[in-house]
């Protein structure tokens, strides 16, 4: 394709103004993320405010100790959900993939190099087979184009573009060579048109909010329980210096001071694990979400398919010849039913389809294999490769002297090539086209006539296969015995090879991971850009829907209101030929109707949803830039199957919340109605506890079993069960039964414990024993917490290492601080005899037993 004087390009002075005029040819980050936004990130928990608000009374009535405490645990949580969640934002950078760097344009005439950012509206590209297009463009002059706009639009057979026709920045030219010049750069082009779409305020997670709604309840029963106070006191008479000081404790005793840095570990638990299992998470709220997923919504190309046309079936003499194999590694057998039989009969027929090809396959040094052009050219290539022929050879034996190219028009392509004494001619194209230029075909190695009855069956064929979503090619050729290349007559009189089918086949592990998701009561809908006969046949192959399902396509979509298509969205999982705006429109109405949903992906087109789904979850290989930084989740593998994996984790770390969150309120309130007790009934110097008890209890005595509980295994099948109530809290009636059970019981057998030790004699000594049988009950009845339902002897004691290692270490602390002379003295505390100690002990057990009868009662009432 030669430059025209009509092809001149702009000036360098020109393309310079443009530059200042329209900006770089680079997509904008409205929310980029910097290290200062995660750590903002962490100051938005109600909890963490409600320790401020508990360290500046501290610290305004001369509680050094309590402040000094209470801002370490507040500075350790921000520090550790920091570190993890930059750790995860790091990954993200290090997994993203910008487009080609440079680009060929024509300016002052001349063809010249420049970085993709630096083209302007005006340039001349120009582009050949394997150029990324760098930016929108309209077509000036063609030469056989043939465009992959899988990553815009789903579908994944290439598109054949014309003069005037555009083509869209982030697809890619797989046959052909053209000049184009560009129309709109930047975030005017359709690709940032898609990433303006997915640059939103990032949505709230079902965890969040759920957390959200738990550190209000908790900050109004702060607040309420401090009023009672400051009435009673103001009753009583009590200094404001003294009711201070309680409502410190209070304050301090109602809320669960390790209940964010538990969260925090548990969490960044289960973004490191899922990383190791090839799900890096970029936000660690989303690590819970994936457990509350009801409907995943998936796109077809690159996610349950590989993205990589195979070459499944030949129809070759008569005969339906199978082949094995996936994507576009050479190896593969051929098989007629289930004999494996030897192809050398057929070697026309794979050297006119090596031949007949203008793709490339390059093995790289893993024994992987990089597809170059066209994805069926590429499939014939790995087919022939099977059969024991190799391209390069071919080519080098039999040179090609002409091509007539393939148009939409023509819908076949031929080649000419030189042999001994004369010419051999090779064509491939749809399989009715190809046989109007054929009078013979080779029927075991023999040429003979191609009846009408021949024409029918091969016909025929050819419709079966398309009706099970394979692409079908008809191969032929032809020997010329003469000195110059072969003129008009060249498709004329052309000999029938046979038939060649290939698809862009389902993912090995799919189907194993739909069924699991189906058991989990998870729904698993497809949202594709293919046509609805391939969608369809995929969704059956792999089982996700039944043989005489229906699909829907997006003009469909369009007929529909939105309550027509929400009552749809309840009977049909697969939906063909939609746009990005389709799919918006889809996980909206899913969301509306209260489900969680989860959206993969990994093309642009991917983008909208991805951000508008509760989680959105991207392909970290073939993935785009676009589609990355839409998503909550990057596969790294782009395994289908990672997803089910991630959900039953999700599934597990939310188990391990209830339990860690249901453990610690349970404590808290065993505090607060402890201290509301002897206000009640004592003078406010006779607190059952101190501030700076509550806190140690709080803060060290309580944390470590509580991360135990945070990192405990899974109890029972998880993906047998249905996903939670979208709006389920934390604290609903059956965790609450337990929790708000156990706090009372806990409240009333301590107050009785203090009273027993006569506080008006010796306070320090009852303070104490209060003190050591709520730690002791700490130590037993974690063990209760390892299931909010089922018996302890179910989950059992000793198989969870860190639960027991904590508990291990705060009963050493807790004999430390209580006989040590400092910490005595600071604690206010006083060494207790055997005898005092057995009390303990057996309140801590009858307390054992009282939780295992309220979670029998529960099992038995099926809350």
């Amino acid at each position: 394709m030669k430059i025209g004087k009509q092809f001149q390009g702009i000036s360098e002075s020109e393309a310079v103004r443009a530059l200042k005029k329209y900006g770089f040819n680079e997509l904008e980050k409205k929310s980029q993320w910097t290290a200062l936004t995660v750590f903002f990130r962490q100051l938005a928990n109600v909890i963490v405010w409600i320790l401020i608000v508990a360290s500046i009374i501290s610290f305004s009535i001369g509680e050094e100790l309590n402040f000094w405490v209470i801002n370490f645990i507040i500075g350790f949580v921000i520090i550790m959900g920091f570190v993890q969640e930059y750790k995860a934002e790091r990954i993200m950078e290090a997994l993203k993939k910008i487009m080609k760097p440079l680009t060929t344009v024509i300016r002052d005439g001349n063809l010249m190099s420049i970085e993709v950012r630096e083209v302007v509206p005006g340039d001349i590209l120009s582009l050949e087979m394997g150029d990324q297009v760098p930016a929108d463009a309209e077509i000036v002059d063609v030469n056989n184009l043939e465009i992959d706009e899988s990553q815009l639009t789903g579908e994944s057979v290439s598109v054949h573009k014309h003069e005037k026709e555009m083509i869209f920045a982030g697809t890619q030219v797989v046959y052909g060579r053209c000049l184009a010049k560009v129309i709109h750069t930047g975030m005017k082009t359709k690709l940032g048109g898609i990433a303006s779409m997915v640059q939103e305020k990032a949505e709230v997670t079902p965890l969040q909010r759920r957390m959200d709604r738990l550190g209000k309840i908790l900050a109004v029963i702060a607040l309420s329980v401090t009023a009672i106070i400051l009435i009673i006191g103001v009753f009583k008479g009590v200094s404001t210096t003294q009711m201070l000081i309680v409502a410190l404790a209070l304050a301090v005793a109602a809320v669960p001071e390790g209940l964010p840095l538990t969260m925090t570990l548990a969490l960044s638990f289960g973004m490191s694990k899922m990383a190791k299992q090839n799900a890096v998470i970029r936000r660690m709220m989303a690590v819970e979400t994936l457990g509350s997923t009801t409907i995943i919504c998936t796109d077809k190309t690159g996610t349950l398919t590989q993205n990589e046309m195979t070459v499944q079936r030949l129809f070759i003499d008569n005969k339906i010849i199978s082949v094995s194999g996936l994507g576009y590694k050479p190896e593969g057998e051929f098989k007629n039913g289930r004999q494996k039989i030897s192809t050398s009969k057929w070697k026309e027929f794979f050297q006119a389809a090596l031949l007949c090809n203008n793709g490339n396959l390059r093995e790289i040094e893993d024994e992987s294999f990089i597809p170059v052009g066209d994805p069926t050219e590429v499939a014939l290539i790995t087919m022939g490769e099977k059969a024991g022929l190799l391209k390069a050879a071919l080519e080098d034996k039999y040179k090609r002297v002409e091509e007539i190219f393939f148009t939409a028009n023509r819908k076949m392509m031929t080649t000419i090539h030189k042999m001994a004494g004369g010419y051999k001619i090779y064509s491939k194209g749809a399989p009715e086209i190809v046989l109007e230029k054929c009078g013979h075909q080779l029927i075991n190695g023999r040429r003979k006539k191609l009846t009408q009855k021949d024409r029918e069956i091969i016909l025929n064929q050819n419709k079966k296969f398309a009706q099970n979503a394979l692409r079908v090619l008809a191969i032929a050729m032809k020997e010329e015995e003469r000195k110059s290349i072969p003129g008009k007559d060249t498709e004329k009189e052309l000999t029938f090879l046979g038939l060649v089918a290939m698809r862009d086949p389902a993912r090995s592990e799919v189907p194993e991971a739909i069924r699991v998701a189906r058991n989990a009561g998870i729904k698993v809908l497809m949202i594709t850009g293919d046509n609805k006969e391939t969608a369809l046949s995929i969704a059956q192959q792999i089982g996700l829907v039944h043989a005489k399902a229906r699909a829907l396509t997006g003009e469909e979509l369009e007929e529909m209101n939105d309550k027509e298509l929400a009552r749809e969205l309840k009977h049909v999982r697969v939906f063909a030929r939609t746009q990005p705006e389709h799919k918006l429109r889809i996980v909206k109405l899913l969301r509306e109707a209260g489900e969680i949903v989860a959206m993969t992906g990994d093309g642009v087109n991917d983008a909208p949803a991805l951000k508008k789904a509760d989680i959105g979850v991207a392909m970290g290989i073939k993935g785009t830039d676009v589609s990355r930084q839409a998503a909550d989740m990057i596969l790294q593998d782009d395994n289908f199957a990672t997803i089910i994996v991630a959900v039953e984790e999700g599934r597990r770390i939310y188990q391990n919340i209830e339990k860690f969150t249901g453990y610690l309120i349970s404590r808290n309130f065993t505090e607060v109605i402890l201290i509301l007790l002897g206000i009640i009934f004592f003078d406010f110097e006779f607190l059952p506890l101190l501030a700076i008890q509550i806190l140690f209890i709080n803060a060290f005595d309580e944390e470590m079993p509580a991360i135990g509980l945070g990192l405990d295994k899974a109890h029972g099948n998880l993906m047998q069960s249905p996903p939670r109530p979208s709006g389920e809290s934390l604290l609903n009636r059956g965790n609450a039964m337990i929790i708000f059970g156990v706090a009372i019981f806990m409240g009333l057998i301590t107050f009785i414990i203090y009273i027993s030790q006569n506080p008006w004699l010796n306070v320090e000594k009852a303070r104490t024993m209060v003190f050591a049988t709520i730690v002791v009950m700490v130590i037993f009845g974690t063990y209760n917490f390892r299931s909010m339902r089922e018996s302890i002897l179910v989950t059992r004691v000793f198989n969870n290492l860190f639960l027991f290692i904590g508990v291990s270490i705060i009963a050493l602390i807790t004999l430390l601080v209580m006989y040590l002379p400092s910490t005595q003295k600071i604690f206010s505390l006083t060494p207790l005899s055997i005898y005092d100690w057995l009390i303990c002990i057996t309140v801590a057990l009858i307390n054992v037993a009282y939780v295992e009868g309220l979670k029998f009662f529960r099992r038995n009432l099926g809350k």
